[in-house]
């Protein structure tokens, strides 16, 4: 047998095992069982090498780690708030959260998301307003200043950023910035330096341990956070670079929500933080250590922070926005840069149109990935024609990842409703139960209509063979996106 043959047989009992393997050991969506399994026949080589960078399951991995004491008491938090809200009538502040309680538990349960509920809530929709707040507190910053997002550019914002982290280093605050290495991936030595060398420490989450081969390249940490003394929290879908002010040509003003929240769900934003440090670090932090007593009243708004991940089966996010569409009895508003739910997301926005609710989806009008793109319109198609309206923000890029029903409860976060948010990224969200809040998250969507033009199912049935024949190829690709 010649060292072809033999080459050719090696590669053959690989993919065989692999495919095998996919299907028997690895718990995946049947429609990912199937890509994959069509992607290692048909491209044997080039498939087994797409698979191990980017077909990885991280769902059996051990990566967050909890101390031990700071695992107790989270423990026994939950434990407490389970009894409270389904056996004894707690204090509940608002009438809302009574309305949600059956949302709250299954957040409590399936994410130990401990509710909430002395907040204060500032929702800010561009990135000057975000980032000159942002600015302004870490100035004001006097124990310790902790940040991470998925995306920093070594630009003018960055850089003002960077200056203000290394001056408060300097002042003896401590400093501690996280960045994904491949959202980050143009972060340079003089832009880390700054920091470092004024005292603060900066780590980079998932880097490549082998010069240009990075085996974890497919899950990222997409979440966007900052916590400010313990007291002050950030959660949204602003990154850090010139383009969120509006000022990259390509996009134009860059439509985004984001948080500043003051008041307990704080600590659930610094829990977060901590265990993605921890991960990237060396050294450990404890959680209870920077836990803020909160003695003060800040507010009434409920807050629950939900965190998912690819190491992890249960798509908690994803599990949620399901539990809030069908939770809605008048409207569902929906903000995402990209559309492409599951078969299980996609059945509950079905039933609220059958059901007669007002369910609208505002969408970007232009790419930044054009394949997510296509198959972003691929799926509205199907909404269109049973009663859903779909908006095209033209006003610049629409990123913000927001969900509103009922003047009631909200989701803001870094979750996109798309595969790669559910299984691959990981990524974090709050949940707000408060007509307040909430009812001016409605307005902000009403407002930004003013700037949308309505795509009807008419104008989308008139569509160009070539746009239905991306939409076809991108939706087929659209299990591993």
């Amino acid at each position: 047998m010649n060292v072809m043959a033999i080459m050719v047989s090696i590669i053959f009992i690989m993919n065989t095992a692999l495919v095998l393997m996919i299907i028997f050991l690895e718990r995946r969506n049947v429609n990912s069982i199937w890509t994959w399994a069509l992607v290692l026949t048909f491209l044997p080589i080039v498939g087994f090498i797409l698979y191990i960078i980017f077909g990885r399951n991280l769902s059996r991995s051990k990566l967050f780690r909890w101390d031990k004491r700071s695992y107790e008491l989270l423990k026994g938090a939950v434990t407490n708030q389970l009894e409270t809200l389904r056996v004894r009538n707690g204090r509940l502040y608002d009438p809302v959260i009574e309305k949600y309680k059956d949302f709250i538990i299954m957040n409590l349960t399936n994410n130990a998301s401990l509710l909430t509920q002395n907040n204060q809530v500032t929702i800010y929709t561009s990135g000057k307003e975000k980032f000159d707040s942002l600015l302004n507190d870490i100035k004001q910053a006097k124990t310790h200043i902790h940040i991470l997002y998925y995306i920093i550019r070594d630009d003018e914002l960055g850089n003002k950023i960077a200056n203000e982290l290394a001056k408060k280093a300097r002042e003896g605050v401590q400093v501690r910035l996280l960045y994904d290495d491949l959202g980050s991936r143009g972060l340079s030595k003089r832009f880390i330096g700054k920091i470092k060398n004024a005292g603060g420490e900066v780590e980079a989450f998932f880097p490549s341990r082998i010069p240009f081969i990075n085996l974890t390249l497919n899950f990222r940490n997409h979440r966007k956070l900052v916590v400010i003394d313990g007291e002050i929290g950030y959660i949204g879908g602003f990154n850090v670079g010139d383009e969120y002010l509006g000022l990259n040509h390509r996009f134009g003003y860059w439509r985004d929500t984001h948080l500043k929240i003051k008041g307990e769900a704080v600590n659930h934003i610094q829990t977060r933080f901590i265990q993605d440090w921890n991960q990237a670090a060396n050294k450990e932090l404890l959680i209870k250590d920077f836990l803020y007593p909160f003695s003060r009243n800040y507010g009434k708004v409920g807050i629950q922070i939900v965190s998912s991940g690819p190491d992890s089966q249960l798509q908690q996010i994803k599990k949620a926005y399901i539990k809030m569409i069908l939770s809605a009895k008048e409207y569902v508003y929906i903000q995402t840069p990209y559309f492409i739910p599951d078969d299980s997301l996609l059945d509950a926005l079905k039933i609220a149109c059958f059901s007669g609710l007002d369910v609208r989806i505002m969408l970007p009008n232009k790419p930044d990935h054009p394949f997510v793109y296509w198959a972003t319109y691929s799926n509205i198609g199907e909404l269109l024609k049973i009663g859903a309206k779909v908006y095209i923000y033209n006003n610049g890029f629409l990123h913000c990842k927001t969900i509103v029903c009922d003047d009631q409860i909200a989701s803001v976060g870094t979750a996109n409703i798309d595969v790669r948010s559910f299984r691959l990224n990981f990524e974090v969200n709050a949940f707000l139960y408060s007509q307040e809040e909430v009812s001016n998250l409605t307005r902000v969507f009403q407002e930004d209509i003013k700037q949308s033009k309505e795509l009807t199912l008419h104008e989308y049935e008139q569509r160009s063979l070539k746009i239905r024949f991306k939409e076809s190829i991108s939706r087929l690709l659209s299990p591993i996106l």
